[in-house]
Parts: C-alpha cells; structure tokens; sequence
C-alpha cells in the first residue's frame, strides 16, 4: 500500500544528484578576472588573440587560473585583485600599442570559482542582478518623431524616382512634419500620379485638394504604418544596444522595452559610469566613396607625395591603403539591407539595398564611372576603417553587389559591418543611477539570511509540532529549496532581489502542502483508520487540494509574466519554477520518505505525527443519539 517500485526512488535519486550539482557552483563565490573584448566591429578575437594575452602575461609573471575563448570574449582568472589590476594594465598596453584609438576592450569582471569539472559539465551558477551585484542603470527615451521624420525623407526620394521612371513631372515634393505634399501643374497629372503612388505605398493615405494655380497632392502615414516604423527604430536601438554593451564585457546584461519609446539598460557588475556611457552613446557611420587610383593618389598611397585636395587617405583595413574623394555617394543612413549571397558564378558577395536618394546617388556616379574602385568606410570614433574595396563592374542603382570576398565568413562578416552603425532614432539618457557592489553585497546577506532565517523557523515548528512527520516535510522542504535552485542555474536565470521575495515566498507555500497532507493523515488517524490505511488515505484525498490551490497561484504567477516588465517578471519566473518543484517535491519526495521508513512495517501499530486529538466516548454516543 505504501511502498514505491524501484524505479521511483531511481528518480528521486537522480533528482536529488542532479540538484546538488547545479546548486553546487553557487556556493564558490566569485573571483576576480580579466576581459577582452573587441573595441571596433572590425576586429575579431580568435585563438591568436588567446595566445596573445598568454604570453603578454607570461612576460609579466603573473599567474591566471586559466586563460579561455568564450564568445566573443577572453576571460582570465586570477586569484586576488591585486594580480587582477597587474594584468589589465598588462594587457591594455601590450594589446592596445596606440591607447587614443584601442582595437581591444580590457575590463574588470567576476567569474565563478566553481572547479572545472562543474563547469564541464556546463554546471554554472545562477547571474547575479544589478541590486545584488551592484551595477548601472539607464532609461532611455527614444525620439520618435525623428524616426517618423526619416522615414518621411526616404518617402520623398522614392516619391520623386517614381514619378520620375514614369514621365509624370511634379512642381515639387514638399515635407510639412510628416506630411508629404506633391504638387502638379495640371489635375491629369496629378490623377495618374495619385493612381501611382496608391499602388506602390499602400502604407501612405492619398488626398486631393488645389492649393491656388496648382493641384496637390498630400500623403500620411496610416496609423498602423506610423507604428510598424516606430516599433522597427526601437528594436534595432535595442538591437545595436545588445552589440555596443558586449564591449563592456558584462555578464547577462538587461537590455528591453519600457512602454513605447523607452529602453531601461542594466548592467550588472559594470561601476565606470563615464565608460559604459561612451559605449552606449558611440556613433558609427558607413560611407561609400569613390576611390581615386590617379598616378598622383599612387603616389600619395606609396609615400612619395602628398595627398591630392580634396582627397583623404586610409591605412587600416581591408584593400588600405587608398585615397578616396572626401565627397561620400552614399551614407549608412541610405542602407536599407545588406545580406551575404552568392553571385551570378556562385561565389561568395554581399548584396546591398539603398532607398531612393542614396540609389539615385549611386546610380549617377557609376554610370561615369565604370572600371573605377568604390570603397566603404566605417567611421567609428572619428576615424575611418576601410571594410572593402571594390571595381564598378557596371551601372547600378538600388541595389548592388560587393563581390570577391573568396569566403562565406567574410561575406556574413561584412555584410554585419555594413549594418552596424548608427541607431535607427536617436535617444538620451533621461535616468541613470548607480549601485555599488557594497551595498549588493549588503542586500545579498540580507537577502539570503531572510531565506535562512524563514526556512529554519518552518522546520523548529514542523518538527515540534508533527515530530517525525515534520522532520519529512522539513526534508522535502528543503529538496524543494535545492530543485528550484538548481533549475535557476540550469537556466542561467538572474536573480534578483524579488527573486529571493519570490524563493522565500516558496518555502511558505511549499510548507503548506505538507500541512495539508499531515492534518489529512490526522484526521483518519482521528477517524479509527489504521495507520497504514490512514497514510495512504491522508496522500491521495489531500493531493486534490494541494492541486488546486497550486494551480490557481500559478495562474496569477503567470499573469505577473505576461503583464509585468523587469523585477515583477523576475519575481514571478521564480515563483512559477517554485510551485512546480514544490508540488513534486511535498507530494512525491516527501511520500518517498513516509514509504521508506514505514511501507515496511506490515503491523505497524502507531506513527509519530504528533498529538492526534480523538473524541471522548460520551461526545461520540451523544452525537449518534442526536
């Protein structure tokens, strides 16, 4: 009756070894370590540049636990913080010879103390959130009417080249806000471009009206259309965001949308202010140029003479050095895709998308230029790295492709690097704050001990007042403790202030299974049950409640997900995890206990769960007479 086949306690087993390994790496604590990064999108780090940081520390004598690629990042462990700082002046001047234009990011950061073969195992403890960890937080208020005002520009441009591929002249294209107005000489005109414009920018609504001699033509933005482009500028500022704040080497940083045209930034661990607000606020811009091969730009290429006016000259990157004209033919603003594809003879290019002025721009300067060398540059810091260089095959407009990368890799990576750059719509800065790693470590004691101190108040009363019963219900309580934990650091979930709310929170609601199932024992224990038949009984009639009142807490926790926004979401991944592993463990561990110690006694007279309190003889016959 109460005894469990083999293959249950197999599972309870490995449940329980399972927990203890992925709880374990949370108990080494941090320590101190080193990071590159890369300090432009033009520079890779690879396993050359892991050999790097060795020997430039192997040159300085000091001693890293390990040295490991991982990501986009190198990592390097020390023992204490003094050889921490060593090592990242090291590393900063053997990695960065010029320190006014850095290619490598080296920053300060944590890593877990946990033994290699916990990490083998891909056993790793849980992050740690701003409050706990100490950090920088940001909002950040999108402008939008700057994005709604772009796309209203890249309007105009494809307003004008199509009325222009179709003969239709207009009196001229004017913006008012985001209201575009053509205006036309005759109203025939004006009809056949308004069929036009209908047909081609479904997104626009068309209206007519004269204004004085001429006949206009105004456009808006439909309503959902306005959206669709504000939602597109957030996501890619939130997007680039993600790629600026890898820089900064920070562990599970927050990066999302509040409201409609806010992004709140978190970034655990990171206490340079002025630093992670450079990074954040960097701009980048890509510029196509036409480059000039004339025998005076060889010579100004080779050494032998100045750079020819109006010229510029690059030295870093891909086909550098070359001269370019100052004058760009298109900017990253005018980029509207750029994607890795194959060409005509299946080889690896990239293909480029502009909008309409920069197509008309591009289409203009290689119609005179055919046989000539274009070359795109990326601005990063004032300063300009070559990403290609490349033969005008023919005229081209639009759309176009760089080919001869001779590799998909470098074909995905430039097409990246054509797409990085500038956010979509500019943003400030209207909140920033900064927590210090004491007061994290502060509240992670306060914290902790809250757990502490509620889980050792549960089991004093528990044991006191069920006795051996309690001592299982402690047990399972704290299987419970170890599975949730456990889960956390499975997922590389960050915890939070609300999230230890949330774990406390759990060993309450956790507690109360058990109280359910023990008064349930009682009761037909009250009711002449045998205590086997009572056990058993107790189990299966306390199970319904314990379901329903765990769904129904589950529900609202799920509601707190879908409907709140960074620590509420927070507190209720927590307390979600926390009802399904409490469920398991107060109905299946706890029952496992109960079977093991008394699913063998087959004459088992009693059970120690504490005082049951049964009706006197007198009480019982007077209700049967009543």
């Amino acid at each position: 009756m109460n005894r469990y086949p083999w293959w249950k306690y197999t599972i309870l087993g490995l449940a329980l070894l399972v927990g203890l390994i992925f709880t374990l790496p949370n108990f080494f604590g941090e320590a101190p370590a080193v990071q590159v990064s890369s300090g432009k999108v033009t520079v890779k780090l690879d396993s050359s540049t892991t050999l790097r940081v060795e020997q430039a520390l192997k040159a300085a004598d000091l001693k890293p636990d390990f040295v490991l690629l991982e990501g986009n990042s190198i990592k390097a462990r020390f023992a204490d913080g003094d050889t921490q700082l060593k090592a990242k002046d090291v590393l900063s001047k053997a990695l960065n010879p010029d320190l006014t234009d850095p290619s490598y990011i080296v920053a300060l950061n944590l890593l877990s103390r946990s033994p290699h073969w916990l990490s083998a195992m891909r056993a790793l403890p849980m992050y740690l959130g701003l409050d706990l960890r100490g950090g920088v937080h940001f909002l950040m208020q999108v402008d939008m009417k700057a994005a709604l005002t772009k796309k209203t520009e890249a309007m105009a441009g494809d307003i004008r080249s199509q009325l222009r591929d179709k003969n239709l002249r207009h009196a001229g294209v004017t913006r008012d806000a985001n209201t575009l107005n053509v205006r036309f000489r005759d109203r025939e005109t004006r009809d056949a471009a308004a069929k036009l414009l209908s047909e081609q920018m479904t997104d626009v609504v068309w209206t007519q009206a004269p204004e004085g001699t001429d006949f206009m033509l105004s456009g808006t933005l439909k309503p959902e259309a306005a959206r669709a482009v504000q939602d597109a500028a957030l996501k890619q500022n939130i997007t680039t965001l993600h790629n600026r704040v890898n820089e900064l080497g920070v562990a599970e940083p927050v990066i999302q949308q509040q409201g409609t045209d806010r992004v709140v930034i978190q970034l655990p661990g990171v206490q340079d202010t002025a630093k992670a607000k450079d990074i954040i606020g960097r701009t980048a811009n890509l510029e196509f140029r036409l480059a000039d091969m004339s025998a005076e730009a060889r010579a100004a290429v080779e050494g032998t003479g100045p750079v020819p006016f109006g010229r510029e000259r690059f030295t870093v990157g891909r086909g550098a050095p070359v001269i370019t004209y100052k004058e760009a033919v298109a900017t990253g603003e005018m980029l509207t895709n750029a994607q890795p594809r194959p060409d005509q003879n299946s080889q690896p290019a990239v293909s480029v998308s502009l909008d309409a002025k920069g197509g008309r721009l591009m289409r203009e300067m290689t119609r005179n230029n055919v046989g000539n060398f274009m070359a795109a540059i990326l601005f990063e810091k004032g300063k300009g790295e070559v990403l290609t260089v490349a033969r005008i095959q023919g005229e081209f407009g639009n759309e176009f492709q760089i080919t001869g990368m001779g590799t998909t890799e470098a074909a995905a990576d430039l097409s990246l690097l054509l797409r990085a750059g500038s956010l979509a719509a500019p943003m400030e800065i209207i909140e920033e704050s900064t927590i210090g790693p004491t007061l994290g470590a502060d509240n992670i004691a306060k914290g902790f001990n809250s757990v502490i101190y509620g889980f050792a108040a549960i089991a004093v009363f528990m044991c006191g007042y069920y006795l051996l019963f309690g001592v299982f219900s402690t047990a399972a309580l704290a299987f419970n403790l170890l599975l949730l934990v456990a889960v956390l650091s499975m997922l590389q979930a960050t915890l939070t202030l609300p999230g230890i709310a949330a774990i406390a929170l759990t060993l309450g609601m956790a507690i109360d299974a058990n109280v359910l199932i023990n008064e349930r024992v009682r009761e037909e224990l009250r009711a002449g049950a045998a205590p086997q038949a009572a056990i058993n009984t107790g189990y299966e009639r306390a199970f319904a409640t314990i379901l329903d009142s765990n769904v129904t807490t589950l529900i609202a926790g799920i509601a707190l997900f879908a409907f709140g926004s960074g620590p509420i979401k927070g507190f209720a991944v927590v307390h979600c995890l926390g009802i399904l592993t409490s469920m398991f463990s107060a109905v299946v561990f706890s029952r496992g206990l109960v079977n093991l110690w008394y699913g063998r006694q087959k004459k088992l007279k009693s059970v120690s769960i504490g005082q049951v309190w049964k009706p006197q003889s007198s009480e019982v016959d007077a209700q049967v007479k009543t």
